[in-house]
């Protein structure tokens, strides 16, 4: 018998990222490791109701602008709140700006970030499968994230520390929100703003923080 599915998505009308590749190859690995089988694509027309009851859950890596057509829209969002398991990977928030729905799949639209990858400090709520592992205070190397609002309707994971590191004209103000989770009807939603560089994926400690927001959004064994 066949492992179970999940869909791995990288399309991007937007900015993309060199660290897709790597993500790509870091999930697999997750997904073998957890008795699932992921199926890479950047083919949109997977987005039908159809097709996507092949797929436990899904992951939106670094996805960019907007992606899917009119019919698409329609299956991810009759997905979700169908019970799917939907996560979302750092750009994941930069996408379907045309489309309302998708803000409150993925809880925030990104706005910007400070130039470059720095040091940060990240307060964790450690009562999830994707933090769990990690110290209340973190220290992380990232692009650090800004949102047009702060998420409602989630439990937030990780808020970074804008004194911590050079906000530019970005800066938020307490709480800065950067990982969260959340029931969608009957769905299972996470979304992390970290996993800018390529070697975030090779780092032990992020690929816990991922493979544990994807397990967050599997079905209760």
């Amino acid at each position: 018998m066949a492992a179970p599915a999940i869909l791995l998505f990288t399309k991007t009308t937007g900015f993309r990222h060199d660290s897709i590749p790597a993500g790509v190859e870091a999930l697999k690995s997750i997904a073998d490791d957890l008795g699932f089988h992921a199926e890479h694509t950047e083919d949109a027309s997977v987005f039908n109701p159809t097709d996507l009851t092949a797929y436990t859950a899904m992951v939106w890596l670094s996805t960019s602008g907007d992606v899917l057509d009119e019919l698409g829209r329609a299956a991810l969002a009759d997905y979700v709140t169908g019970g799917g398991g939907w996560c979302g990977i750092h750009a994941a928030s930069t996408a379907e700006r045309s489309w309302p729905y998708f803000r409150q799949l993925v809880g925030a639209r990104f706005i910007g970030h400070p130039p470059g990858c720095t040091e940060g400090k990240v307060k964790v709520d450690t009562a999830h499968p994707s933090t769990s592992h990690l110290p209340q205070e973190w220290t992380w190397n990232d692009e650090w994230y800004s949102f047009d609002e702060r998420p409602t309707g989630v439990e937030v994971l990780l808020e970074v520390d804008e004194d911590s590191y050079d906000t530019a004209d970005l800066a938020m103000g307490d709480p800065h929100p950067l990982a969260w989770h959340r029931r969608l009807e009957a769905g299972r939603c996470f979304y992390t703003a970290l996993g800018h560089d390529i070697s975030a994926y090779s780092d032990p400690v992020f690929l816990r923080h991922i493979r544990g927001g994807l397990e967050s959004v599997l079905p209760k064994q």
